[in-house]
């Protein structure tokens, strides 16, 4: 029979007091796929960082996954049964499959339960004993333990009669080993270039983009107007001086007139 765990979650009334919001078996448990007795059952979950404490819903109302959202977080109940239960004819990809993970499993181990998540994980053994396995090593955990899980490669083995049961604060982190490389292989191929690749590749359109500019004739210049000449001075100048001519020639002729008439007097 699965293990059930009472969760009390507290929160903020309409005027900002602080107040209990749920206090009660907590409702989201799943068995995982082939593994009998091997139940995951979510408390919360937070979404981001800084975490979201505001309103009243049950952050933990969603299907059970593996893994918490980027920058998110999720706090769980285990329960392992004793290998015996299940060990003997697992589907481990359908066990995986069954809790959004089927890229966590290392298809390369012999040992079904083997996988690598992409979190930081807070182990801390509530009931039982359990042996944590890494690639290389294991050791036995009882209850009172704690396990700083760090993205490693890892399984869980119970050798003995009885479940054991513990409680994960999983943390959404950078991927190491196996999760790095799953990661990979899943993102896009433009994402997948390494850095050196990337910038080489910048520089090569900044060379081709140069030669394509350098092919290009270069703008001819617009001709410059020539100068204005000074508003006509010279012409000006010259103007004047045939109007006083003009002027002067009559009156010296009057004047000369004037002068012969004068001496025919006398």
């Amino acid at each position: 029979m699965i293990w059930r765990v009472r969760r009390v979650v507290t929160g903020h009334d309409r005027n900002g007091k602080s107040v209990f919001l749920m206090d009660g078996l907590a409702p989201n448990v799943m068995e995982m796929a082939s593994m009998p007795g091997l139940a995951l059952t979510d408390l919360w979950e937070t979404g981001g960082a800084p975490a979201d404490n505001g309103g009243d819903a049950d952050a933990a109302a969603r299907p059970v996954r593996l893994e918490p959202p980027p920058k998110g977080s999720i706090l769980r109940i285990v329960e392992f049964p004793p290998d015996d239960a299940w060990r003997k004819d697992v589907d481990a990809a359908a066990a995986f499959g069954s809790i959004g993970a089927s890229h966590a499993k290392d298809k390369a181990s012999a040992d079904p339960m083997m996988h690598t998540t992409a979190t930081v994980d807070y182990i801390i053994v509530l009931k039982g004993e359990i042996y944590a396995i890494m690639d290389t090593g294991e050791t036995l955990l009882k209850a009172g333990d704690i396990l700083v899980q760090r993205g490693t490669n890892h399984s869980w083995s119970v050798r003995g009669s009885e479940p054991c049961i513990i409680a994960a604060i999983l943390i959404d982190a950078k991927p190491l080993g196996l999760a790095a490389k799953v990661r990979a292989a899943a993102a896009p191929k433009a994402a997948r270039k390494p850095a050196a690749a990337k910038k080489a590749g910048a520089k090569k359109a900044v060379r081709k983009t140069a030669a394509k500019a350098a092919k290009k004739p270069a703008p001819k210049k617009a001709a410059r107007p020539a100068p204005r000449k000074a508003a006509g001075k010279p012409a000006k100048k010259a103007a004047r001086k045939a109007v006083k001519k003009a002027v002067k020639k009559p009156a010296k002729k009057a004047v000369a007139k004037a002068a012969g008439k004068a001496a025919k007097r006398r």
